[in-house]
């Protein structure tokens, strides 16, 4: 899918950000929330060809798997700043594909619902890596690097910034454990 042919409310736009986006965004908002996404769960779950990791030796970065909840940031997004912004978060994250994205309802912390642009790990991906296991996870994690750093820094701030917020993801925390570095 191209981002000309993706349709989304220039004068509302919301964007939800589960990892990176959290600590990193790179562009210009109007609000930033916490917010939770029904029907998703973070997972360390795409091979990293170029951010985390190299074709010879990919990392790992998250994406929304099928089920259960996700909670990380809304962004509201100027409607003079929504074309930019757009534009640039679909370059960064589209860059191999390894996502679909999705218009869906986050629930902000004040339990309004809004609409919000989210990328969603294409399970249909040869980069998709939902099978491994936390071990399996771990090493890559632990070892990869790419052009935006190692997939260990990239790892860290997510759970970082996750504490930060009060958020609990025990698929980090037992992943942090099979890595054994303090």
């Amino acid at each position: 899918m191209s981002a000309e042919n993706f349709y989304y409310d220039k004068n509302n736009l919301w964007l939800f950000g589960y990892g990176s986006l959290m600590w990193q965004p790179d562009f210009f908002y109007e609000q930033r929330v916490r917010a939770t996404l029904h029907g998703y769960h973070r997972q360390f779950c795409l091979f990293s060809h170029v951010y985390r990791g190299t074709p010879e030796m990919p990392g790992l970065v998250l994406g929304l798997a099928p089920g259960g909840r996700c909670d990380g940031i809304a962004y509201r997004i100027a409607a003079a700043d929504a074309a930019a912004v757009f534009d640039q978060v679909w370059q960064r994250e589209m860059i191999t594909a390894i996502y679909i994205p999705h218009l869906l309802p986050v629930t902000l912390f004040d339990a309004e619902s809004v609409t919000a642009l989210v990328f969603v790990a294409d399970t249909s991906s040869a980069q998709y890596a939902g099978a491994l296991s936390l071990p399996e996870r771990a090493a890559i994690i632990k070892t990869a690097q790419g052009c935006r750093g190692t997939n260990y820094a990239y790892f860290q701030n997510t759970i970082i910034h996750l504490q930060e917020m009060g958020i609990e993801d025990a698929e980090l925390t037992s992943i942090l454990s099979h890595i054994g570095i303090t």
